[in-house]
């Protein structure tokens, strides 16, 4: 007999491994009587994580990140009677007003994205606040100054090897070639790309595009970081040259300000920019519709483009309005489903680590640790061998 499934459940039935995890949880309960806050991109993958958090016992109230939220994700969670203040959305006010709804619920726990959460919670604490978990690195350099302040355990996912390489390096990569294809339809052969970043994500992205056959140059304001790139085989030229060469520029660095109005000048005609960190901050886009050399701009709206064209005859082109690639855009599909599993089975274990009290204010803003790693990578070999 045929069955009509959704995108949901075909993700779900990828992530193997946090099934596995729901169904530990379901007879284990860690979370029993306690609510979790969560401001992480809503797109099947997160429900399968959000999912395993409710088999643990746990009440969900949950917001997205900006311009990531996936309506048919909402619809899909408020089906199963979970709280969600959440809209497709590229006002940050109007995503501020979902994350400050999330904190007036006043959770047991954060699993945060970006450190949106905390910020909030150090502005206005309250005693049942027990921890929680930061995604990016983003979110991490955001919360270290607040260290003092936040007094609690916030384990970071980012810090964990699994989670720099299987999806930064591996699936980040791939998912930003992916969505150069998707939102461009156009080749990556004998192109010249240039990386702006060479951790984790960086390595990935620029590894990809090798792969397909073009010319990767790295820029990375760390000059043993560059030093990796150039052994690795990368062109490492000074980045006023790097941006000069380029028709593809990808962001990947988690730093505001990388591509700016200041470097018009340099932008070969026809350049393809393209973000890949958290923050649509890396290429500033806004800047761009406000700078006197901008003569117009034509909107590709379907396909999430705006081509900028210049008085001195030049143009360029942003996707997705220098918002995260990967989840921008039509068809947004993000990192891959295996990737997701790993990391989002993080979360999961070290919000149970917060939950059963065995980590304590020391682990304020610190990588997840290395024995929940071991548990991780050892049940997810053991599904695939």
């Amino acid at each position: 007999m045929e069955s009509t499934a959704t995108r949901i459940d075909w993700i779900g039935s990828g992530c193997r491994l946090l099934k596995a995890t729901a169904a530990e949880f379901e007879r284990t309960r860690p979370f029993d009587g306690l609510s979790i806050g969560t401001g992480i991109h809503l797109e099947p993958k997160t429900v399968a994580l959000l999912m395993t958090l409710r088999a643990g016992g746990a009440r969900l109230i949950c917001t997205g990140n900006l311009n990531s939220t996936q309506p048919s994700t909402v619809e899909f969670l408020r089906a199963q009677g979970i709280t969600v203040f959440a809209t497709l959305t590229t006002d940050a006010a109007a995503h501020h007003q979902s994350l400050e709804a999330v904190i007036a619920e006043r959770p047991d726990l954060l699993l945060d994205n970006g450190g949106d959460l905390f910020a909030i919670a150090v502005e206005k604490p309250f005693a049942n606040l027990l921890g929680g978990t930061e995604e990016t690195t983003s979110g991490r350099t955001r919360l270290l100054p607040m260290r003092a302040r936040l007094n609690m355990p916030i384990l970071v996912i980012n810090d964990s090897p699994i989670k720099q390489f299987a999806e930064n390096r591996h699936a980040v990569g791939q998912s930003l070639f992916e969505s150069y294809l998707r939102f461009t339809n156009r080749s990556t052969n004998g192109k010249r790309v240039t990386v702006f970043g060479y951790g984790a994500c960086g390595k990935g992205t620029a590894a990809c595009f090798r792969n397909a056959f073009s010319t990767v140059s790295v820029v990375d304001i760390d000059p043993v970081t560059t030093l990796e790139a150039h052994l690795d085989g990368f062109v490492t030229p000074l980045r006023d040259a790097a941006i000069r060469s380029a028709d593809i520029l990808i962001t990947v660095t988690g730093f505001p300000a990388i591509v700016t109005a200041a470097d018009l000048p340099l932008l070969k005609d026809g350049a393809i920019l393209m973000n890949g960190g958290h923050f649509p901050l890396e290429i500033d886009f806004e800047a761009f519709w406000r700078h006197p050399d901008v003569a117009g701009i034509d909107r590709y709206e379907a396909e999430h483009i705006e081509t900028f064209r210049l008085k001195d005859g030049r143009s360029f082109h942003v996707l997705g309005r220098g918002h995260m690639a990967n989840l921008a855009g039509p068809r947004p599909l993000g990192n891959s489903a295996e990737s997701m599993d790993l990391g989002f089975t993080l979360q999961a274990r070290c919000l149970e680590r917060i939950a059963k009290g065995e980590a304590g204010a020391e682990a304020c803003v610190v990588p997840v640790p290395s024995n929940i790693d071991a548990m991780v990578a050892s049940a997810y070999l053991d599904l695939w061998r």
